[in-house]
This record gives structure tokens, C-alpha cells and sequence, in this order.
């Protein structure tokens, strides 16, 4: 690391102007939480794995924020180089660098790395001491990797009708609708998960997340893909052809910014797609300048794009497609039901199978049905690992029909591992089943027809007293919040409290949130909703169709940690009374293997 660190620092010297200090984000170009394998600058510069994360180099420093999922994981895995800072506990980093770095500081970052509202609140930040922000003309962390993976050629695939649910075509017709309706004639969409949810195509660029590297652009009258060519077979450009999307080069969506900023776009592309316009009647001179503002959303959209927009006529605003994509349509709850029938089986067959073993191999006493007389002697003829029970999980839901992939690493974690809360084995240094510690996994997959996300917390043993009360104030928090009613337009904030009271009766807590979307054989981790402690959380009430996790949790650093997890579909619910009309919500649990 401390080469690293030299070799970026001779770079920040020789930068015009000189920087006093170098940002790495986690994030890629499209601000996603998983990255591919050569987008990973930040751990590569630091050493730290976590998704969550980012890196200031300064001239004579290294430090590192990240958010409480990883604080123990951090602290086992930075060097003495780096210094860990606690998201909510320390300076955020834009104080930090106000407060420490010179007056009229260079604080360098990749902007097709950092989203337009974090660089925003950074200049904001910067203007007391006159720093600035400067965009460098190259990632440095490029420049110093030279092991950096290669660029990967993967297919373009068509999500198919019957599992999608909604055509493209109803798409783009509902986006203009929404275009329209705040004056804008044109939306840069840049995360991953909304380009491949509007145009109906899936990918495998990513690890874990069937998407694909590209962009989108759709004004009033045209819709673009832009996508390494390579990628896109005959039948996919067919597709993107009868859906009037044309697609184009990654790299060109720097230059079609540019041009839709000047509203030369369309002309450019020489045709106007009339089959896909929110109205088939010419757009008068009148109503173009009334549609005049191109949409951004300020936490996806990087920097870079931004920059290349008149700033006097952006709508900076949530993208449509985001609460769009999380409103599931009836074809994709029927396919989440089925996928999490299908993924309940296979982590049931792998419980019986672990509680088999467990007893064989180190005579434990047993989880579903415990042994009379079960011997504690150790047999030697084999040895379970978190990493080979990991992989035997991953082999009883290969075998089910649909089946693409995990949809995270799986954190299979015993005793003191299980209180890292982002635990990711390593065949090298995973640690051995025990019979007398617990065992935590938290695992998913992707199945054409939905994603699947899972936590259970187990003992094969003979767990402590202390232990079984902070499994029983978890699992009652879980019972809480999935049990709850709650009246429309109630937010995950309010009711994030419902799984924490049994847990705050002891003074105890977790330092994550309790719940997030899941995507549609899309990312794990959906937003715009979520069930969190955090502000953002009160953005976006709970709406019917949504899905939500409810996961609530307890670690001890070095001893153990406890987490209960399940997918759930907000519903209607059927009260007996309608107080003010608002209509009432509640939970349809769709996991199905037992708690306890």
C-alpha cells in the first residue's frame, strides 16, 4: 500500500494544478454500489473490500470513511497507512477536508466517478476556504494500477416479455408522459438498474447484478442506448430497432450530452421516432421552449455529464424511473412469489443437509431435531468451512429452474466472523463450523423471474442465555415490523423504530438499516424506499407493490452477531376501520424457511 500511496502522491504533485488532496469513491461512472472487478479503485488503493466506502489522499495522510456495516471489517483489514474514519461518529468528509486541508487547496477526483449532488455539497463546503474541486482529466488510480482486469466483453440480453411484465414500448410512453409534465424535453439516465429496467435487457458487466455497462438518453421524440457495440448481437439490435431506441457507441455520451444541451440531439440523429412520442402532432416553436430542461438526478448522474449541461436549465430531481421500477407490475410479484418458493427450498434442503453434517462430523446436538446422546468427539474425516457450506448453498440453488447467479457474495459467518456485519469469507482464512458458536448467513440469488435476498442466524449446539435473549429481541423486532399496519404515505423512517424497541428494552441496537427494495432479477438493493434510521429514509412513503427486507440485527465485536431476514410485499391491508380515508398498508411475507 505504501507504494501506492507514494506513486498516487507523485501524481497529485505533478497534476496542473498540484492537489493537495485526491478523492477515491467507491463508485463507478454510473454511481453504482457494486462495481465491476476494474472499477474497484478504491479498494485497490486502500486494501479495504467493503461496498460502502471512500479514500482521501493527501499529502501526508490516508483516511477512510465507511459507514458502521464495515467498521469492524475496516479496522481488520487497513494497513497502519490508513487512518479509519466512522461515518456519523467522525467529521463527514467534506467538513474534514474544509476544516484540515490549506486555504485555496486543489482537492482532485474522477468526475464520471462522484454523483452531481455529492461534488455540489463539496463546492459548498470549499467556498469558505476558497478550495476547489478539480476535475481530473484522468483517473490517477488508473495510471498507477497496472494489474488493472481487463475490459470484458459480455452479451446484451433481452429480458423477455413474460417476466419483464411491462413492454418498452409502455415505457417510454409513460417516461414522456413524465417528461412533459415538468417541462423537460429530455432525462440522461445513467444507473445501471434504470437503463436496463426501461429497455428490457439484462447483462452480466457486473458481478452479482445482472446489468450492463450503459447509458441512456430519451427526449420527447428519440431514445438512445449507449453501449459498447461489441456487446449488442443481431437480435438485440433488432430489438432496440422495433423499440426505437438507436443505439450508439459508451463512449459517445459525452458528445450527445453536449448536443442535447444545445438541443441538437434529435437533428443529429437525422429522424424523429414518431412511434414513441407522448403526442403524434408536430412540436410547435412554442412548446420547445416550454420543454427546455433536461433531467438529471443528482445522486446518479456524474459529474462529468452535468458539466457539459447549461446548469440554468437542468431539472435536478429523483429520476422517474426509480419509484417506477419499484412499483413491481402483477407479472414480476408472481415472479418474486415463485422465485422465492423455489429459493426457500433450496435454503431448507441446505439447513437439513448443514444439521446432518454438523452432527456427523462434530457430533453436535442438533438443530431441527436434537440427538439423544449426541457425542461431542470430532470426526476427522472431513471439515466444513464457512467457504465449502457457502458453496454447498450455492449448488442446492443452481439446481433450481431459472437460476442465473448470486445476487451478493453469500456472508456465511461463525462466531466472531458473524459480528463483522458485511463478512466475506475467504477460502484461505474462513474459519471452521463450530458446534458451540453461532452460525450467521445471509445470502440471495437471481432468478430470471426475481431476486432473493435471505438471512438466517443459527446454533447447532447449546447457545448461552445471552445469546438466546439477543436472538429473541431480534426475531421480536422482525415479528414487530412485519406484523405492522400503517396508514398511507407512512415512510421507512417511521417505522424503522418497530424493530429496534425490543432491542433499545436492553440497550441494544445495530448500525444499519432494516430494510431495502429488491430489484426484479435486478440489484439486491433497490431504492427509492428504504426502512432506516437514516434522513432519507422519510423521502419516499411506502407505497403497494413495493418490496421491502426486514432484517433487524444484533453483533458483539469478537463474539457473535445476529440477523433475521425476510422479503416482503407491501399490500393494502384490510382494516376493519379507515380513519381519514388514507387507506391502510401492511406486509406479505414471501420467504419461506422457518425462523426458528
Amino acid at each position: 500500500m505504501a507504494e501506492i500511496l507514494a506513486a498516487l502522491r507523485s501524481l497529485m504533485a505533478s497534476h496542473s494544478p498540484p492537489l493537495d488532496a485526491l478523492v477515491v469513491p467507491s463508485e463507478d461512472y454510473h454511481q453504482s454500489e457494486y462495481v465491476s472487478a476494474r472499477d474497484k479503485r478504491r479498494e485497490f488503493v486502500s486494501g479495504f473490500t467493503g461496498s460502502a466506502g471512500l479514500a482521501l489522499i493527501t499529502k501526508n495522510e490516508a483516511r477512510l470513511w465507511t459507514d458502521g456495516r464495515y467498521f469492524l471489517q475496516a479496522t481488520q483489514q487497513l494497513s497502519d497507512q490508513w487512518q479509519l474514519m466512522r461515518i456519523g461518529e467522525d467529521p463527514a468528509v467534506d467538513a474534514w477536508m474544509s476544516d484540515n486541508l490549506p486555504r485555496e487547496a486543489a482537492i482532485g477526483v474522477d468526475p464520471w466517478c462522484v454523483s452531481v449532488d455529492t461534488a455540489q455539497r463539496w463546492e459548498r463546503a470549499f467556498a469558505k476556504k476558497q478550495q476547489k474541486l478539480v476535475q481530473t482529466s484522468t483517473n490517477l488510480v488508473d495510471e498507477v494500477w497496472k494489474t488493472r482486469p481487463p475490459l470484458e466483453i459480455n452479451p446484451v440480453i433481452v429480458h423477455p416479455l413474460e417476466f419483464a411484465g411491462r413492454s418498452v414500448a409502455d415505457k417510454l410512453k409513460n417516461l414522456r408522459e413524465k417528461l412533459g409534465n415538468e417541462k423537460a424535453r429530455g432525462i440522461i439516465i445513467t444507473a445501471l438498474d434504470e437503463v436496463a429496467w426501461l429497455y428490457n435487457i439484462r447483462g452480466t458487466d457486473v458481478s452479482y447484478c445482472p446489468v450492463v455497462h450503459a447509458f441512456a438518453i430519451v427526449t420527447l421524440n428519440s431514445a438512445f442506448l449507449y453501449v459498447d457495440k461489441r456487446k449488442v448481437s443481431t437480435k438485440v439490435s433488432s430489438f432496440m430497432q422495433e423499440n426505437g431506441i438507436e443505439v450508439r457507441e459508451y463512449g459517445a455520451v459525452s458528445s450527445d450530452v453536449a448536443l442535447l444541451a444545445s438541443n441538437q440531439l434529435d437533428q443529429d440523429r437525422g429522424v424523429s421516432s414518431g412511434q414513441n412520442r407522448v403526442c403524434e402532432k408536430d412540436t410547435s416553436e412554442e412548446e420547445e421552449n416550454y420543454n427546455d430542461l433536461i433531467w438529471v438526478d443528482p445522486a446518479s448522474c456524474c459529474y462529468a455529464l452535468f458539466s457539459k449541461l447549461d446548469a440554468d436549465k437542468v431539472l435536478l430531481q429523483q429520476s422517474p424511473l426509480a419509484l417506477a421500477k419499484a412499483l413491481k407490475n402483477p407479472v414480476e410479484l408472481d415472479g418474486l412469489r415463485n422465485a422465492h418458493i423455489r429459493d426457500g427450498a433450496a435454503v431448507v434442503q441446505f439447513l437439513v443437509w448443514l444439521d446432518k453434517k454438523m452432527q456427523e462430523i462434530y457430533g453436535a446436538s442438533g438443530y431441527f431435531l436434537e440427538r439423544e446422546g449426541a457425542s461431542k468427539k470430532r470426526l476427522e474425516t472431513n471439515k466444513l468451512t464457512e467457504v465449502t457450506v457457502s458453496d454447498k448453498l450455492e449448488e442446492f440453488r443452481a439446481s433450481k429452474e431459472h437460476f442465473r447467479g448470486l445476487s451478493f457474495p453469500t456472508i456465511s459467518s461463525v462466531g466472531p466472523n458473524a459480528a463483522i456485519i458485511h463478512y466475506s469469507p475467504q477460502a484461505e482464512t474462513c474459519a471452521e463450523l463450530d458446534p458451540d458458536s453461532i452460525y450467521l448467513f445471509d445470502s440471495g440469488a437471481q432468478y430470471l423471474d426475481g431476486t432473493t435476498d435471505i438471512t438466517r442466524t443459527v446454533h447447532f449446539g447449546k447457545p448461552s442465555a445471552h445469546e438466546k435473549a439477543c436472538y429473541t429481541a431480534v426475531l421480536k423486532g422482525h415479528i414487530a415490523l412485519g406484523n405492522a399496519r400503517y396508514p398511507n404515505g407512512t415512510n421507512g423512517h417511521a417505522l424503522d423504530i418497530l424493530a429496534r424497541i425490543p432491542l433499545w428494552r436492553y440497550g441494544l441496537d445495530y448500525r444499519h438499516g432494516t430494510g431495502h427494495g429488491i430489484g426484479s432479477y435486478l440489484n439486491v438493493h433497490e431504492g427509492p424506499h428504504l426502512i432506516s434510521f437514516r434522513p432519507q429514509a422519510r423521502n419516499v412513503p411506502l407505497q403497494a407493490s413495493m418490496t421491502v427486507t426486514d432484517e433487524p440485527g444484533y453483533y458483539e465485536d469478537g463474539s457473535f452477531g445476529i440477523r433475521l431476514e425476510n422479503v416482503l410485499v407491501i399490500k393494502e391491508a384490510d382494516t376493519e376501520f379507515n380513519f381519514g380515508d388514507k387507506g391502510y398498508l401492511s406486509f406479505e411475507h414471501i420467504t419461506w424457511v422457518r425462523l426458528s
